[in-house]
């Protein structure tokens, strides 16, 4: 049987989420909250369609059980009665087992090696050696079994289900096959026994940052590596107005530098991963424009609401969503930056909502001393514990510290 749900199921409205790591999550949190707020007879909790892509997939898959934005923007800074407590540091646990695995195998290659060298001790057998050794390197540097779990028992409270097949609406997540580089669409038929807390983690499942998971004997990875927000799932079960959400934009570091709020340099000076990541998302980027483009002529009648962050939201790339504080910056950096685009955007979206039954509440965009924090009853956002707070505080300022400061300031302590 369907779980009970609270409102009127927006039998025509769809809704697709981006990846974007932990911090992604936070800020589509903060935008969702920003929406929801902005449009007057739109309940988050009662879409038809929800497609859900990496960190995306996590917070879709929480709003198809029912769980409101008012509770996901509250749960980030302090626990909710009756809920499992978010933990951000759960999507970051080391992959002990995998590197226990790995590091098995490295004597017996490390003899292939030596073996192998001295049968034939020159340039391309010492290259070839090398790649050799590079199988006992662990797929995944963190353990993602962890998030699985949190899902498990946040979906088994009364009135939520970690079945696809029990949701009252249609709820998709999206994992790429790395055997196939094609997408496997949990919730979709041969993929809706897959519990939806198991399809999460395999769509979460980052190369490199994640083992892949396997599922019905294929291995699953981050779906984001085949489309960003794989809108093109909710059109074709019948949405008519998706809203798509995506955080994964190249960031612009240039005004802050200017500014002097970022040190010069600021990307290079985080060194690898930083460059990775600007680099992976400035291509997949640049892919989904294009998707987007052909989406009015593959699906026509259909509106398409894509919100995204502006390039200079360096906070966003810079964040640490370890600390409270933090939490409660990009979380306001969705909440804010969505309310903008909206306003910007207001005379060409009021009549497209209104052909579907809704109101841009434009009185409501006016007001700019508005927070995320006012409409679920937290004006401050502050957490439970001062103590945690203030070491939150504390961590934020140091990592946001030139080097040189944050040396002084170890000698100093």
């Amino acid at each position: 049987m369907p779980t009970a749900r609270r409102g009127r199921h927006h039998r025509r409205l769809g809704l697709a989420l981006a990846g974007g790591g932990p911090a992604g999550a936070v800020y589509e949190i903060g935008a969702l909250r920003a929406l929801e707020e902005a449009v007057e007879g739109l309940d988050l909790t009662a879409c038809s369609v929800y497609v859900g892509v990496s960190a995306g997939a996590f917070i879709a898959s929480s709003l198809a059980n029912g769980q409101s934005t008012t509770s996901l923007v509250r749960g980030l800074v302090r626990d909710e009665p009756g809920e499992p407590p978010f933990d951000p540091a759960a999507f970051f646990l080391p992959a002990y087992g995998e590197w226990i695995r790995r590091g098995l195998q490295l004597p017996g290659l490390v003899a292939d090696t030596l073996w192998q060298l001295s049968r034939s001790p020159n340039h391309r057998t010492l290259v070839q050696s090398f790649i050799r050794l590079s199988r006992a390197l662990p797929l995944g540097l963190f353990d993602n079994v962890p998030v699985r779990r949190y899902l498990e028992r946040l979906f088994s409270r009364p009135g939520r289900t970690d079945d696809f097949r029990k949701l009252r609406q249609r709820l998709f997540v999206v994992a790429a096959d790395l055997e196939s580089g094609t997408p496997i669409v949990f919730g979709s038929p041969g993929w809706e026994r897959v519990p939806i807390s198991q399809a999460v983690q395999a769509s979460t499942a980052v190369p490199g940052l994640y083992p892949p998971v396997e599922v019905q004997g294929r291995l699953c990875v981050d779906g984001v590596l085949l489309k960003t927000v794989h809108a093109s799932v909710a059109l074709e079960h019948g949405a008519k107005l998706l809203f798509c959400i995506n955080p994964l934009v190249p960031v612009d570091v240039a005004q802050g530098e200017a500014s002097g709020a970022l040190e010069r340099g600021a990307l290079l000076r985080r060194g690898v991963p930083a460059i990775l990541s600007q680099t992976f998302r400035t291509l997949i980027h640049s892919r989904m424009v294009v998707g987007m483009s052909r989406y009015r002529s593959h699906f026509p009648g259909t509106d398409v609401v894509l919100l995204e962050p502006e390039r200079s939201e360096y906070q966003l790339f810079f964040s640490n969503i370890f600390t409270f504080s933090s939490r409660r910056e990009v979380c306001e950096i969705g909440y804010q930056a969505t309310r903008r685009d909206l306003w910007r955007r207001r005379d060409q979206l009021a009549p497209l909502l209104a052909r579907h039954g809704l109101r841009l509440r434009v009185e409501a965009l006016e007001d700019q001393e508005r927070s995320v924090w006012d409409g679920v009853g937290m004006p401050a956002g502050r957490p439970a514990s001062a103590v945690t707070e203030r070491l939150g505080d504390l961590l934020t300022r140091m990592e946001s510290a030139p080097p040189a400061r944050r040396r002084a300031r170890r000698r100093a302590s």
